[in-house]
């Protein structure tokens, strides 16, 4: 089965895929940006069902589906917009509009939609094959949009829960405050050039929450937990990302105290210290996919990966996310302070990650509590 999406915002295209995933995991998802391009692959393959924004930035989404009712009278079409009113409705009546998705929408209507409108089977899901000789070089072949961070054990059971109501900004920072998987998500929406219109980078959970709004955020949350990569069903992989949420769960309590002391904006630095282990969590979803796929993978190779591959990984997803400049300096500032121009917020975070050393060195922890300022 094959279906195409046509949304220029990669965000809601992104979920739209994620629920059609869900509903049938063997479908050919099929995402595109723009008019031209969807246009030019319903010429080369059809699809079994087309999911299409009205507006787009190189013309209507009806064009499109003009193009599909002239070869087809059958295909379930399914248009996206802000607009389904009954004016709107009815100027394209003629296309046989299978139904029709309102902006912002609710996750639950639409699973019911598309489940109804999807043909009742599928392809049988299968794991791609890799033709990678190692994990190492299955990694270096995985494009950046492959990659993400494993959601906290116990974090679907929450976003099923607000699925279910209608939750406020102050209600989802609540709950997701100390998400990395999330926290990075949902800064990566809120800096992309859909949502921010202004020069200001976004630097924290609660700005990100402001700017996408409720239903947007929750519809981002909500799409990260239809995605069953984003569990690790491993044992042992999930004993390896929960010693790495410890290290998360030491480091920002300790920042935000130093940040109090110094009396710095503790938000941004927050989501530095949720974010410090980015790289390690990536390498434990990439590795579930790699045992996934049925192939071997030692604790000792685990671990070999983890200090050869795991800051190339973070510095991707960082580049992949579009993560503001300030906010990349403060995660890089847990492992190293630039020679010069060192921000306080910079000393803080190495000061705060130096702390938490096996073997913490005395006289290094001195200089920079001087640096900081601090007694």
């Amino acid at each position: 089965m094959r279906v195409m999406i046509l949304e220029d915002d990669v965000w809601i295209a992104d979920l739209l895929k994620q629920i059609v995933h869900s509903l049938r995991p063997g479908t050919q998802v099929i995402c595109h940006a723009s008019l031209g391009k969807a246009m030019n692959d319903w010429q080369s393959q059809t699809a079994d069902l087309l999911i299409c924004d009205w507006n787009l930035p190189d013309g209507p989404g009806t064009t499109l589906l003009e193009r599909v009712r002239q070869d087809d009278q059958q295909v379930p079409l399914v248009m996206v917009t802000g607009r389904a009113d009954r004016d709107s409705v009815l100027a394209v009546r003629s296309l046989r509009i299978s139904a029709f998705i309102s902006k912002p929408f609710q996750v639950p209507k639409v699973l019911e939609c598309l489940d109804r409108l999807l043909p009742a089977f599928s392809d049988t899901p299968t794991v791609a094959a890799s033709s990678a000789g190692s994990f190492i070089e299955f990694l270096d072949s995985q494009a950046d949009s492959a990659l993400d961070l494993p959601l906290q054990t116990g974090m679907q059971a929450k976003l099923d829960a607000l699925g279910r109501q209608q939750p406020n900004v102050r209600q989802l920072q609540q709950a997701w405050q100390d998400d990395p998987t999330l926290t990075g998500r949902l800064l990566a929406a809120a800096n992309s050039r859909q949502y921010n219109t202004s020069a200001t980078p976004c630097l924290s959970l609660g700005q990100a929450l402001q700017i996408l709004g409720p239903t947007t955020s929750l519809n981002i949350g909500i799409g990260l937990g239809l995605n069953p990569a984003s569990q690790l069903d491993d044992a042992e992989l999930r004993l390896q990302a929960e010693a790495q949420l410890q290290q998360i769960d030491n480091l920002h309590p300790r920042v935000a105290e130093l940040a109090q002391a110094c009396r710095l904006d503790p938000a941004p630095l927050h989501s530095a210290a949720l974010l410090y282990r980015m790289g390690e969590l990536c390498l434990l979803q990439q590795a579930q996919l790699w045992r996934n796929a049925g192939h071997s993978l030692s604790l000792e190779e685990l671990s070999r990966a983890m200090d050869k591959a795991s800051s190339v990984l973070a510095n991707r997803l960082k580049a992949h996310w579009h993560l503001p400049t300030p906010l990349r300096d403060l995660i890089g500032a847990c492992y190293a302070l630039p020679t010069i121009n060192t921000r306080r917020e910079a000393i803080v975070m190495h000061l705060a990650a130096s702390e938490q050393a096996a073997v913490p060195d005395a006289d290094k922890l001195a200089r920079l509590r001087r640096l900081a300022g601090l007694p």
